[in-house]
């Protein structure tokens, strides 16, 4: 039987049953166990091999699959992996930033991974891959590149909501017979929820040169919304249990619910979604560079992105993948998505701000 240090039977293996999302887990368990053993986590293996740390929102499916895949060509490393939320992800990598924990910061919005070159936490590299994937998808710098297009979407209970009364944009979610019935993920731990309202409150700012009536806008949904849901495993149980019946998350996830039998069904809004660049990046004084190099450009060859495609509802960032060689449900998404026009720009640059300021004036405050 396979043995585990003490640091990868936390890294790994446990957090695929408990993701670490609240501040006590964070500043006790994470605190005591990852800062004492600093030097566990940057040293070699007890078996010889070189670990590879990920931070990622990515979840245990894909994260184990890319695991088991990699060592299996790698035999020479020993990947480790922390699943979080996006801002998390971002969160602990600043916090590290002194002593650096990870070596690759493994998913998350474009726009979260530029707050993190603000703060100078990514350093370059420039996988063979990169001329694959489109400029809005990479960092003219080299310090970050989209592995996946991850379109947010309306999720409701298809045992509760039929299809021909479910919400079909974004508006839909402000009908009066949605009210409390509404469940929404906790954006301020969320890259996706964070996308989401940021295009909200993009739109009006390039609508009506501010971005009053987009707060408006949230407002009316915070008075729709029952719960702000702590995770995403909370957020699909309530959807299961119809404690909600109507929510807004991402395809990918909602395909997993899906494929283990949840009675989760979605659309696409018809006005647009805000496709969500989902990029990896190699993190600054990263302690395995190298291996962190070679996972990168493993990550987004045409190997591992037909993988993620096949068993974990990743839609490629690559554009030279044809169509018809990728699963059905791939090709269906491309067929019903809709891109909205977002100024990513501008979110980047103010939704920190925005989600403060949603935090204080809108949060619990909705008619």
């Amino acid at each position: 039987m396979r043995q585990f240090s003490p640091i990868r039977r936390y890294l790994s293996l446990p957090t695929r049953n408990i993701r670490p999302r609240s501040p006590w887990i964070h500043g006790i368990l994470l605190g005591s166990l990852l800062l004492p053993l600093s030097g566990a986590l940057i040293g070699c293996s007890g078996d010889g091999r070189t670990p590879l740390v990920l931070y990622s929102p990515h979840g245990r499916d894909l994260l184990g699959l890319f695991e088991k895949t990699f060592e299996a060509e790698n035999p020479d490393v020993d990947v480790r992996w922390l699943d979080m939320g996006s801002q998390e992800v971002y969160d602990r990598i600043r916090s590290e930033a002194v002593n650096p924990q990870a070596d690759v910061w493994f998913g998350g919005p474009a726009t979260i991974l530029a707050r993190g070159v603000e703060d100078d936490l990514l350093q370059p590299f420039r996988p063979t891959w990169a001329d694959a994937i489109p400029e809005t998808g990479r960092h003219p710098e080299d310090l970050y590149f989209s592995l996946y297009r991850t379109p947010p979407i309306l999720v409701y209970n298809e045992q509760a909501v039929s299809e021909q009364e479910a919400p079909r944009d974004w508006d839909d979610l402000l009908d009066p017979k949605w009210t409390d019935k509404v469940l929404i993920r906790d954006p301020l731990a969320s890259g996706t929820m964070r996308t989401i309202f940021g295009m909200i409150l993009a739109q009006s700012q390039s609508k009506t040169g501010s971005t009053a009536e987009g707060f408006e806008w949230l407002r009316k949904l915070d008075g729709q919304t029952k719960e702000y849901a702590h995770n995403p495993a909370l957020l699909h149980l309530k959807m299961e249990r119809q404690e909600g019946v109507v929510t807004c998350w991402e395809l990918t996830d909602i395909l997993f619910q899906r494929k283990r039998g949840a009675p989760l069904a979605y659309s696409f809004p018809t006005s647009g979604s805000p496709v969500i660049e989902d990029s990896v990046g190699l993190v600054k004084g990263a302690p395995h560079p190298e291996v962190a190099k070679r996972f990168i450009e493993w990550a987004g060859s045409v190997e591992a992105q037909e993988l993620a495609a096949a068993e974990a509802f990743r839609l490629p960032a690559r554009t030279d993948l044809p169509a018809e060689e990728l699963p059905e449900w791939a090709r269906e998404a491309l067929s019903a998505l809709v891109t909205a026009e977002v100024d990513w720009k501008l979110i980047e640059e103010k939704g920190a701000e925005w989600m403060n300021q949603w935090d204080r004036e809108v949060r619990g405050k909705g008619p």
